[in-house]
Formats: C-alpha cells, sequence, structure tokens
C-alpha cells in the first residue's frame, strides 16, 4: 500500500465528535476513490463511498477537497460517516452496548468507482459511545427502570430524561451521548424491558412522573430538561434542549 490514511484527532472519538480525514502519499492530481465500510452488532453492513482526486502536492484533505460523486457530492468532511447505507433494506444502525465502539474502516484505492484499481491505504477509526470518566448506572428505583449515565466530576449537572419511541425495551446511546456532554442523563425504558408491562397499552402516566421525581431527588442533577430528540444517524450538530424544569 503506498497511500496513508490519517484521522484527527488520533485514536478513539465519539460518534457525534467531528474528525477530519486526510490521505497523503498520492500522486498530483491522481484519482481515487475512499471508502468507509461499518459493521453493526449483529453484523449487518453499512457501507459509503466517494470519488476525490489528490491536489497538486499529492494529499487529499476531506476538509477542502469536494466529492466528484458517490454517495454524497461536494464538500463533505463527514460524509463517508453520515452517508454509511445498508446492505439490508431499511437496517438502521443502533447501538446496544454503549460500552464498546463501533470500528469504522477507511479505504483509499487507486481511480474511480464503480471500477477502482488497487487498494493504497487503509485505516481503522474507532466511534465510541461513552466519553473519559462518564458513569453507567443501572436504575431500580420504585417501578423505574433504566439507566443513568452521570459526567465526570462532582456535579451537580443538568438533567435529561431520554425516552424511545414505539419499539420497546431499553436504548442507551443518546443517553451516553449526552452525558459525555455534561448532562445528567436518564435512558428511560418504559415497557417491554425487565419487569415492566410488556404491551404498549398497559402504561400509566404516572411512571413517568416517578422518573421525574427520582431525577430531582438526586444529588447530583441540578435541574430537569424534558425528553430530547437525538437522533443516531445525521451529521454531529449540537443538540438543542427545550425548556427547563424547575428541580
Amino acid at each position: 500500500m503506498a497511500a496513508t490514511v490519517t484521522v484527527e484527532p488520533a485514536g478513539r472519538c465519539l460518534w457525534d465528535e467531528p474528525v477530519r480525514i486526510a490521505v497523503r502519499g498520492l500522486a498530483p492530481g491522481q484519482p481515487v476513490t475512499l471508502r468507509a465500510s461499518l459493521r453493526d452488532e449483529k453484523g449487518a453492513l453499512f457501507r459509503a463511498h466517494a470519488r476525490y482526486r489528490a491536489d497538486a502536492t499529492g494529499q487529499l484533505d476531506l476538509e477542502r477537497a469536494p466529492a466528484l460523486g458517490g454517495s454524497f457530492a461536494g464538500l463533505e468532511p463527514m460524509g463517508l460517516l453520515w452517508a454509511l447505507e445498508p446492505d439490508k433494506p431499511l437496517w438502521r444502525i443502533l447501538k446496544r452496548d454503549v460500552q464498546t465502539p463501533f470500528a469504522v474502516q477507511l479505504e483509499v484505492l487507486d481511480g474511480h468507482e464503480p471500477d477502482p484499481g488497487r487498494l493504497l491505504g487503509r485505516a481503522v477509526h474507532e466511534r465510541a459511545f461513552l466519553g473519559p470518566g462518564v458513569r453507567r448506572e443501572p436504575v431500580r428505583a420504585g417501578r423505574v427502570r433504566g439507566t443513568l449515565f452521570l459526567p465526570p466530576g462532582p456535579g451537580p449537572f443538568p438533567g435529561v430524561i431520554d425516552i424511545f419511541g414505539v419499539g420497546g425495551g431499553l436504548l442507551e446511546y443518546r443517553a451516553s451521548l449526552l452525558a459525555s456532554h455534561g448532562f445528567a442523563t436518564l435512558a428511560l425504558a418504559y415497557y417491554d424491558f425487565d419487569d415492566l408491562p410488556t404491551r404498549l397499552d398497559s402504561i400509566h402516566l404516572d411512571y413517568f412522573e416517578e422518573a421525574v421525581s427520582y431525577m430531582l431527588q438526586h444529588t447530583q442533577v441540578l435541574l430537569m430538561f424534558l425528553p430530547v430528540s437525538c437522533p443516531l444517524e445525521g451529521s454531529p450538530e449540537g443538540v438543542t434542549l427545550p425548556s427547563p424544569v424547575p428541580g
């Protein structure tokens, strides 16, 4: 392999953290194809690719070089990540174990899709869901079931309750990312988990009131925010929170 693929900052990054992808060691003006691939926890494959051309010095920086086509076009520094699509129709990326990262393989190939040539370089980039020092605490308090994520430090922290849609169970990846950005976040299960009701039509609204009371009484929660929506897919933009509920 003749080229070097680099990702900055180096090492493991959070899923919603922007990175700078570059390739060095190419020929001046060389046409190349960049590919990204990821396998989820069930083995499903997600892929994206884009066509580029190296600059006059044989380098390629995705913050400055526009994609010439492929899964996306134009100046998209994070395109290889947000454009990942499943091989299996209607499949979506879900992270069930937030204590392990996703590994994204990045490859650069000579020439342009659909008939690229030999592999020139490769790198593996890990994207995590738990920031350094974030604490993960399973919650069984009265009827409340879920997982509390606390940022590093003594607190107190602004609090968030994250409630997923109608799929049931407990998904933690939004809560863990919010905690990585300074919010004490409760990933709240409300049916089809542990000893909770198995049917959606068996839910009582006072269950959510009990979850709010749990958070308001926690010594490391300063105030409460209503549940937010923070999709896993998409570009890494800031999260806009609604008005706080005084604690």
